[in-house]
């Protein structure tokens, strides 16, 4: 084993110790946050303790085994058992590496979405609901919860903006990597001499506040409007001002919901997605920060970044990160987005390895 990956290990070993200890005092048990928080670590290291703790029988099970190769009656048996352990401690090994990689303490979050159409006019929009479809379906397919919470139509189809939260289980760890600026390129049904034209949208993924690191909002920096909400609803729309925009004045973010009937549900779900921007925001800055040394950026969040491009008359898809080429465009369109998200997350996990191994600390 590489010795700073052996050395990280003893660390976290001492330190699992230090907080199997602080959840047995009172003072802790006391301290609803501080309890959690050291409870949420102590679930993060506990697999890796099992791990390494297995790692270290089977090592001492070949230093057994080493021993008793000098007796002629017992070599026979001392090979063979010698193989098994050194066979098990290869398996061991890469599993205890990927436990070691330090998890994004917004994996297991909930996120909103945010598709914006970018350059192409009405084809833009198209592709944004295109693109809003295929992640809806993948949701569906990962027994995920989606519901929308503000949306601008396009002209002739789509969406010029559309913004859903999607709650499950570790939604943001695989969506986290779709940040960016997506381009398609295809023939628009609007254009007669079949010419290929390039449009863009860009993808946002904003991982929910919780209520223990919720970003401080003072009231007076928000102006709060209420207006009709459009779109689908039966006789209760246009009836009542129930949808509610809300400008945060310090940073000019603005959100919206229309979705819920109460104005009441409405104004809570806008104030959770600002939530969710202003921490984007500061976490997008302290990422970019860190990422400034490290040679592959994926999940940097840089919404300027081209990240993948669509074109539907070659059936390819090109995520331009990790130079990936799949010629299933109609079955990602349709859900099967695994098939780009797995690659993306194999590198990222590669990366963090690699500053493992050289001793640096594994990026998030």
């Amino acid at each position: 084993m590489n010795p700073s990956i052996r050395s990280k290990l003893e660390q976290v070993a001492e330190r699992f110790e230090e907080i199997t200890a602080l959840l047995a005092e009172p003072e802790i048990q006391n301290n609803q946050n501080r309890y959690r928080e050291l409870s949420r670590e102590y679930a993060q290291l506990e697999p890796v303790i099992d791990c390494f703790g297995r790692y270290r029988d089977v090592e001492q099970a070949i230093h057994n085994a080493s021993e008793l190769m000098s007796d002629p009656e017992m070599a026979d048996l001392a090979r063979e058992e010698m193989a098994e352990a050194k066979s098990e401690l290869e398996s061991l090994e890469p599993r205890l590496q990927l436990l070691l990689i330090p998890p994004d303490p917004n994996d297991d979050r909930n996120i909103f979405l945010e598709i914006r159409a970018g350059t192409g006019g009405a084809e833009a929009a198209l592709f944004a609901g295109d693109l809003l479809r295929m992640y809806l379906r993948y949701a569906e397919q990962m027994g995920w919860r989606a519901e929308t919470i503000s949306e601008t139509p396009g002209e002739q189809g789509g969406y010029k903006e559309v913004v859903s939260r999607i709650s499950g289980h570790n939604v943001y760890s695989r969506l986290k990597f779709e940040s960016g600026t997506h381009r398609v390129q295809r023939v628009p049904e609007t254009e007669s001499q079949g010419r290929v034209h390039t449009s863009a949208c860009t993808v946002a993924i904003l991982p929910e506040a919780e209520e223990i690191d919720q970003v401080e909002i003072s009231t007076g920096d928000l102006r709060i409007d209420t207006f009709r909400a459009s779109g689908a609803g039966g006789q209760h729309v246009n009836k009542t001002d129930s949808a509610v925009r809300i400008t945060h004045l310090p940073s000019g973010i603005v959100v919206e919901c229309q979705d819920e009937r109460s104005q009441h549900k409405n104004k809570a779900r806008a104030l959770s997605l600002l939530q969710a921007r202003l921490l984007s925001g500061m976490q997008e800055q302290q990422a970019s920060e860190q990422a400034l040394s490290r040679k592959l950026q994926v999940g940097s969040g840089d919404r300027s970044e081209r990240i993948r491009t669509y074109n539907f008359p070659q059936n390819r898809v090109t995520d331009h990160r990790i130079n990936l080429t799949l010629y299933k465009l109609d079955e990602i369109m349709t859900g099967a987005v695994d098939q780009v998200i797995d690659p993306l997350i194999q590198e990222h996990q590669a990366e963090q390895l690699v500053a493992l191994a050289e001793g640096g600390q594994a990026p998030a």
